[in-house]
């Protein structure tokens, strides 16, 4: 089992930056296979960021181009970069392991 945790989200006023973080610990932990998905409210959840073995990263196709993930495998942590953020973006974002469970997940807020 892996257990990750989010941590750098909050407010920010559309076209700004923000940078999401997870840390994973556990005995099994893959970064490259670690991704990150969002619910925004009155939404199920849907994927932002996917990595794979091979190191290719997916996108959803309203965040390509602006948003980033990356990974540090020092530090067990992967990034989720987020610029020119819009208002749609606003919604909990939550870490993924294929062999992990949902966590809490980070609130992103964009607004005027």
């Amino acid at each position: 089992q892996v257990q990750v945790v989010e941590s750098g989200g909050g407010s920010v006023q559309p076209g700004g930056f923000l940078a999401l973080s997870c840390q994973a610990s556990g005995s099994r932990i893959n970064l490259y296979a670690m991704g990150w998905y969002r619910r925004a409210p009155g939404k199920e959840r849907e994927m932002v960021a996917q990595g794979t073995i091979n190191n290719i990263t997916r996108y959803s196709e309203s965040v390509k181009g602006r948003f980033t993930l990356a990974r540090d495998d020092a530090k067990n942590t992967v990034y989720l970069q987020m610029s020119a953020l819009k208002l749609e973006d606003t919604a909990v974002y939550y870490c993924y392991h294929p062999v992990g469970h949902w966590g809490q997940g980070t609130q992103v807020t964009v607004s005027l």
